[in-house]
């Protein structure tokens, strides 16, 4: 465990001082009872499904959340997507101009373009050859003005998970948050960090409905954290953040495991055939292990290869612009069928 961590010696003082708005649904917070007359909120009272303002603590999927996971529901935030999660954590603990965070190259380019967005210097400590932190590196490049690092594990675009005494030190060592985001963790054999979440006190860890739950297109991200840091989160998040839309579909899939399970097996089956296809091109010299739903392969020429496979109706991610990625693309896994066809395409080219 960290040692003397206390996440209020992090707050902002602006934040800590902040008196958060209360919405009509925050005051009266049992608004599903249908016996009730909403005379509240300044709605429109004609029914249609969603002229009612949504549950701004989305307290049905959190608890559906909190069963799956087995964490408490004051342990969740929701927001539009992980990327306002993570904006709210640099809005909460990161004065502008003054405070740093660390972030490890190759990586999500949000980290970068947040801090940018609040003012906040991305101190950058390039992974090492095999993709992994530097932690020596790391932790010689705090100082008392750090307040995050950020690990994405499995990683974006690598596709590998981070060792567990390289996290492990960064808990103990670094006496600040350490921010893992586990977007494509539902496709790795490794575990979650979200199991020794109450062993560290400044361990955040968000995860996505985009990936392996299939709902990119309602935008709905996960933090998990202690309840200290959820309740600072809270007071900044915008008050109904999540639509009833969202909700509902996110009820719906949630309710689905078996299917989503299906789902995740089938991304990693055709994985396996893409990565053994991958081995046999005269042009991909790397392909690196994933513990995602992509592989990251390195080619003799990523752009020509890349406009050659857009010429024949295929869209893939060129990765050659980033550090440590000269010359790589990188290929989500599709259905069989889109698999089948980008063979196809790669073997023709």
């Amino acid at each position: 465990m960290t040692i003397n961590f206390d996440v209020n010696r992090l707050v902002r003082p602006n934040i800590a001082k902040l008196k958060p708005y209360s919405s009509a649904r925050d005051e009266f917070k049992d608004f599903a009872t249908l016996q009730m007359i909403f005379l509240d909120a300044n709605e429109n009272p004609f029914e249609n499904g969603v002229n009612r303002y949504p549950d701004p603590q989305q307290r049905n999927v959190k608890d559906v959340l909190a069963k799956l996971k087995s964490v408490q529901a004051n342990q969740i935030l929701i927001g539009n997507g992980s990327d306002e999660v993570l904006d709210l954590l640099f809005r909460a603990f990161c004065e502008p101009i003054q405070d740093n965070v660390i972030t490890l190259p190759p990586t999500y380019g949000m980290y970068k373009v947040l801090a940018n967005i609040n003012n906040v210097e991305d101190r950058e400590v390039l992974l090492n050859k095999d993709f992994q932190p530097n932690v020596d590196l790391i932790l010689h490049s705090v100082d008392e003005n750090t307040k995050m690092i950020f690990l994405c594990s499995p990683n974006n675009p690598s596709g590998n998970t981070f060792s567990e005494e390289t996290v492990l030190r960064l808990l103990t060592e670094f006496n600040g948050l350490v921010v893992i985001d586990e977007a494509y963790i539902d496709f790795s054999d490794k575990k979650s960090w979200l199991e020794r979440l109450e062993e560290f006190p400044n361990l955040v860890i968000t995860q996505t409905l985009s990936k392996a739950y299939g709902l990119a297109g309602i935008r709905m991200g996960i933090l998990y954290a202690s309840e200290a840091i959820v309740s600072v989160l809270n007071k900044i998040k915008p008050p109904y953040n999540i639509n009833e839309l969202s909700q509902l579909r996110a009820l719906q899939r949630l309710s689905e495991p078996e299917k989503i399970t299906q789902e995740i097996q089938a991304i990693l089956k055709e994985r396996v055939s893409l990565e053994k296809t991958l081995a046999t091109l005269p042009f991909v010299s790397v392909i690196y292990p994933s513990e995602a739903n992509f592989i990251l392969a390195k080619v003799d020429n990523a752009t020509l290869r890349y406009n050659q496979l857009v010429e024949k109706g295929i869209v893939i991610r060129n990765r050659t612009t980033q550090p440590l990625c000269e010359n790589t693309l990188r290929f989500t896994v599709g259905t069989p069928e889109e698999n089948k066809k980008l063979i196809e395409a790669l073997k023709s080219i």
